[in-house]
């Protein structure tokens, strides 16, 4: 089955770590393609924001990052998508946005041509990729 969907950073934690700030759409889209068994992408710069945003001293995950990460990456669920070179190229072309993680999440999506699913309202508002909010 082709991929349709890339998940933002922030969708991944709220889906597993805090569901009730998940917007209702993006919950329906990622249910849905679970009962399907349809895998979802996840850009490999979100596993390192992952590590840096529920590293040391956080309080959101039991266990470590990388027991968290080690689950995602296990995970039928997903698809990691590596930093390639076509993403890169698309990566530079992407300089309205500052973020070096959004510019590579949004290149990823464009390159793969799979619909974001976001809240970010930089991502939403600089019309670079195609959204689900």
């Amino acid at each position: 089955m082709r991929l349709r969907f890339l998940l933002d950073t922030s969708v991944v934690l709220r889906y597993f770590l805090d569901s009730r700030k998940l917007a209702r759409t993006h919950e329906r889209i990622l249910d849905e393609a679970m009962k399907r068994c349809e895998q979802v992408a996840l850009s490999a710069i979100t596993q390192l924001e992952i590590a840096r945003l529920l590293g040391p001293g956080s309080r959101r995950v039991r266990g470590t990052a990388g027991d968290f990460l080690k689950e995602l990456s296990n995970s039928e669920m997903f698809q990691i998508l590596p930093i390639t070179f076509e993403i890169a190229t698309e990566f530079a072309a992407l300089t309205t946005l500052r973020d070096p993680a959004d510019r590579t999440i949004v290149a990823t999506a464009r390159v793969h041509k799979l619909y974001l699913l976001t809240s970010d309202v930089q991502i939403i508002d600089s019309g670079l990729a195609d959204v689900v909010e």
